[in-house]
């Protein structure tokens, strides 16, 4: 008999044991890190380098996600998801250890950064989910159009909506289109256009209000603290390698940089 392929999956228990063991090595390290060579404990080190070059990398795998699912081209989103929230831990913990243990250091924000950003997305996965299926598999009073002034608005807005999709992409219908990257790159101006539309709508339908505030800002606020890290990593990565000499505080630069300039 030949087997059914089944589609790919990151079951809660999976995410949950993995968070665990990880966070455990991540505990056993710092709290053995007295007694570990000294090029593991110093920061700059060419070994320490390469954790935190490695575990960047990781977390900006992780932020492929994000595009291959506002583009649609990439690969499956539930195979990118599954990279996205294993790189995520695994970059966590070479990040971490790329510290070595100085969190009193302006770099350790970031850190801080990551945890919230984490510790987010797993509540989000584990708790979340859970009401978000419950709002997609009932309709809700909040979505309803109300009175007649207010379906007249929102005929209008629809109609405004529809209008600029001919635009922006003519073969997609109202009810389904959602904004992707790819059409703010071809037509920047008239997506951010229709992309205001959907937000008026959403208020005039009180779409937000309508599942309570934790569920209705905490994607907003999880993509608000992956933007602020991914620009906190360049800025970082910018400085290690053109201002080696101001990041190293007239110490030795002992890790691979282009110039070493100092303020």
């Amino acid at each position: 008999m030949q087997s059914v392929s089944q589609r790919p999956d990151l079951s809660n228990k999976r995410l949950t044991v993995t968070s665990v063991v990880l966070l455990g090595l991540l505990v056993v390290y710092f709290l053995s890190l007295p007694a570990l060579p000294e090029f593991m404990r110093k920061p700059g080190s060419p070994a320490i380098y390469l954790f935190g070059a490695a575990g960047s990398a990781l977390l900006l795998v992780a932020a492929v996600f994000v595009f291959v699912k506002r583009t649609g081209r990439g690969g499956s989103p539930v195979n990118w998801f599954i990279a996205h929230v294993i790189c995520s831990n695994i970059g966590f913990v070479l990040v971490a250890i790329h510290t070595t243990g100085k969190l009193d250091q302006m770099p350790a924000l970031l850190l801080l950064n990551l945890v919230a950003l984490m510790a987010l997305g797993i509540w989000a996965r584990l708790h979340a989910s859970r009401a978000m299926a419950d709002t997609f598999g009932n309709k809700l009073r909040g979505f309803s159009a109300g009175n007649d002034q207010r379906r007249a608005e929102l005929k209008e807005l629809i109609e405004r909506k529809s209008n600029l999709l001919t635009k922006l992409d003519p073969d997609a219908h109202e009810a389904t289109f959602s904004v992707t990257l790819a059409h703010y790159f071809r037509r920047p101006f008239i997506a951010l256009a229709y992309q205001r539309l959907v937000q008026e709508e959403q208020q005039l339908i009180g779409a937000r209000a309508s599942v309570g505030w934790v569920q209705a800002w905490w994607r907003p606020l999880h993509l608000t603290l992956a933007a602020t890290f991914v620009l906190g990593l360049l800025i970082h990565v910018v400085m290690v390698t053109f201002f080696a000499g101001y990041v190293a505080d007239g110490g030795p630069v002992t890790w691979w940089h282009v110039s070493a300039w100092d303020f």
